[in-house]
């Protein structure tokens, strides 16, 4: 059986870590690289035996994941985020696949079923949602020009995972916010970057434009209270995003 890194990325996980390590211990090394949490997490992390910690400054998701890539000793690599966890039938898949020979798929797409607090979202646009997360080190990077939801250039082919990762991305409405104001702030700094201005449409019209979207044609209507607040909060991070872009915008006046 070939060997597994499992890598992740953390800010200020300290209520996930025990369980994150717990969940993760059927991989050959942990590493774990810390944009310098004030929670906590680092300390506890270097109490940690057979766990590599590391600390870097954020800069965006690609520049951190492939710094982290870089520290790896094995080939095949598992990504993983601190609020995720391996089911146990994803366990074995995982294994199946790094004891297979003469297979050349060099990565992995997963599906997810997310979590807001307790209550798994089954609709709200996350359905479908799905991301590279085991791959060989050796045939992928990610993208620079991607801060945000990164692509991971794969060199081969490609498979699916028939198992879910448990995605328990939203511990409440507070936390969901503050992951869309993140998110609102890099990509406005992208497409300050890239010479764009925002205007009436943008900062009003796309904002309702995606509620519309995830409340009704995503069927986030189906989740209840959940999807409201899901939708309500992915309009708010597309109306955060171009705030923030026409505060970049007067800078350069």
């Amino acid at each position: 059986m070939e060997k597994l890194s499992a890598i992740v990325i953390t800010k200020n996980e300290i209520i996930n870590i025990d369980g994150l390590i717990d969940n993760l211990e059927f991989a050959d090394e942990i590493i774990v690289v810390d944009s310098f949490s004030t929670d906590g997490t680092y300390e506890k992390l270097k109490t940690i035996d057979d766990v590599k910690v590391f600390q870097k400054e954020f800069k965006n998701f690609p520049d951190q994941k492939n710094y982290a890539m870089g520290l790896a000793s094995h080939d095949w690599i598992l990504f993983i985020d601190a609020d995720e966890r391996v089911t146990p039938d994803l366990n074995e898949e995982i294994k199946s696949i790094l004891n297979q020979e003469g297979s050349d798929i060099v990565a992995y797409n997963a599906h997810f079923q997310y979590y807001f607090g307790k209550t798994p979202v089954n609709y709200s646009g996350f359905q479908s949602a799905k991301s590279f997360r085991l791959f060989r080190n050796s045939c992928c990077e990610y993208d620079m020009a991607r801060p945000v939801h990164e692509n991971l250039i794969v060199n081969g082919r490609t498979g699916l995972l028939k198992n879910r990762i448990a995605h328990f991305s939203f511990r409440d409405f507070d936390h969901y916010k503050e992951k869309m104001r993140l998110y609102a702030h890099l990509k406005a700094r992208q497409l300050h970057e890239k010479g764009q201005r925002s205007n009436f449409f943008k900062a009003y019209i796309k904002p309702l434009y995606r509620f519309i979207n995830h409340y009704i044609m995503r069927l986030g209507i189906l989740d209840g209270k959940v999807g409201y607040d899901i939708s309500i909060l992915n309009a708010y991070e597309v109306k955060e995003r171009y705030r923030e872009l026409k505060r970049l915008n007067s800078l350069n006046k």
